[in-house]
């Protein structure tokens, strides 16, 4: 998910998200029920589409019952829960979803998690993209700690109604005509606004923001905020800075409704048709749906993106050390994660697989979407999934991004220029890096 990235994040309440992930102080239970059944705790962020998966896992697997925590959780919440149920040795759930901002910082205490290459995983190889195998290894290629769930391939996400009242049009194709370029976008985006349809033309600037970043940065140096080196490049990667100036203009140009993402306010503004455009990868159409609710279906549609493809968000499964039922969470990530298990996770939620041969699926390829006004998914993001140029996360990524992005956030809100958002984003990320 991807995130993200998926990642690559809420669709509820922070509130809501906080109670799910406080909710008992161990994961997986010490031992199997007074029955015999063994629960298998699994722990997730945003919207994994594993639901239906667990219930086809559980018909054919009597023995087991599977419980999953965090959903619809956002990943800042989940993030630190994680990493103190690592660190403490208890808590964490028998399988634990990571994002892939997030792996490299876990990646650094491989010990803390099950070696999948010790339990038959070295075969799976082929069922994932190169990429996102590579991701799962530590750098020295002998320990797995994940198996791969999705890709975070990159579309625009729009309200048909509010395009309508704009008097702009609302065919899929005619509407990626219209944003080739993003200060096309910003163009389109003046011509919305000045109809005043009570709408704002996009939600948040820092999900355009990070959009931009690793759209700019796969198509160039392959890496955002830490080079492939590890070392802090805020300040002297041009894709940074060019990502920077463009939300800027965005901003200048008054067309975000200053949502804060992932907040309640959010999450009403989609209920409510507060704005019309959001950067969209795969896993954020089952986050809209969850958000704007069934009356909004039909009302929403997918075009391409401004820019050239880009990929944002992704997760992997990996098995916590401290799990009770090593072996079996270890067949249930295997499922979870085959493209059997990744078509299905599609089907639910819309996260786009990182398998090549759920790729290939007709089930993926033919795919559409009824909310999104039968957007053909499938073309829109599975055709040139293959293709998913990976951007490069350093050490501290989430750390340093979130105090990125708080910076565009307070010039969103108008406390900050430009320069000084700048000043700070450079600042504070050093900061984060060095803790």
């Amino acid at each position: 998910m991807g995130a993200f990235s998926r990642r690559r994040l809420a669709a509820v309440a922070l509130a809501t998200a906080s109670a799910l992930l406080l909710t008992t102080g161990c994961g997986g239970d010490d031992a199997a029920d007074d029955d015999g059944t063994i629960t298998l705790t699994v722990d997730v962020f945003g919207q994994f589409g594993y639901e239906q998966l667990y219930q086809e896992y559980m018909a054919s697997h009597p023995g087991v019952k599977i419980v999953e925590r965090g959903t619809g959780g956002n990943l800042d919440e989940y993030s630190p829960k994680l990493t103190q149920w690592l660190a403490a040795g208890k808590g964490a759930g028998d399988i634990v979803a990571i994002e892939e901002g997030l792996l490299v910082e876990y990646k650094a205490n491989p010990g803390n998690f099950v070696n999948l290459l010790d339990h038959g995983a070295a075969e799976l190889k082929g069922n994932f993209l190169d990429w996102k195998w590579n991701g799962g290894l530590t750098a020295d290629g002998k320990h797995l700690i994940g198996l791969g769930t999705d890709v975070g391939g990159m579309a625009m996400c729009y309200r048909k109604d509010l395009f309508a009242k704009a008097g702009l049009p609302t065919d899929r194709e005619a509407v990626a005509k219209l944003w080739p370029t993003w200060q096309d976008y910003i163009r389109v985006g003046e011509q919305f606004t000045a109809k005043k349809t009570g709408a704002a033309f996009l939600d948040a600037a820092t999900n355009t923001f990070n959009t931009i970043l690793l759209q700019t940065a796969g198509n160039a140096q392959g890496y955002s905020y830490y080079d492939t080196s590890d070392n802090l490049v805020v300040d002297s990667n041009p894709a940074v800075r060019q990502a920077w100036d463009t939300t800027m203009d965005i901003i200048d140009s008054g067309l975000s409704g200053k949502y804060g993402a992932w907040s309640e306010e959010w999450v009403s503004a989609f209920k409510q048709a507060k704005f019309a455009t959001i950067a969209c990868p795969a896993w954020m159409t089952g986050v809209i749906e969850g958000n704007a609710g069934a009356e909004a279906s039909g009302k929403w549609d997918i075009a391409q993106v401004p820019g050239n493809g880009g990929n944002w968000g992704g997760s992997y499964l990996a098995v916590p050390k401290q799990s009770k039922h090593q072996a079996e969470a270890i067949e249930l990530a295997k499922f979870l994660t085959s493209a059997k298990g990744q078509i299905g996770a599609f089907k639910a939620k819309g996260p786009l697989p990182s398998s090549p041969q759920a790729l290939e699926d007709p089930a993926i390829t033919g795919a559409t979407n009824a909310y999104f006004s039968g957007a053909p998914v499938g073309q829109i993001f599975a055709a040139g999934a293959k293709n998913l140029k990976p951007v490069y996360m350093g050490p501290k990524n989430q750390a340093v991004r979130t105090e990125v992005e708080n910076a565009v956030r307070t010039v969103e809100l108008g406390q900050r220029s430009p320069d000084q958002g700048w000043t700070d984003a450079v600042s504070n990320a050093k900061k984060a890096a060095a803790k």
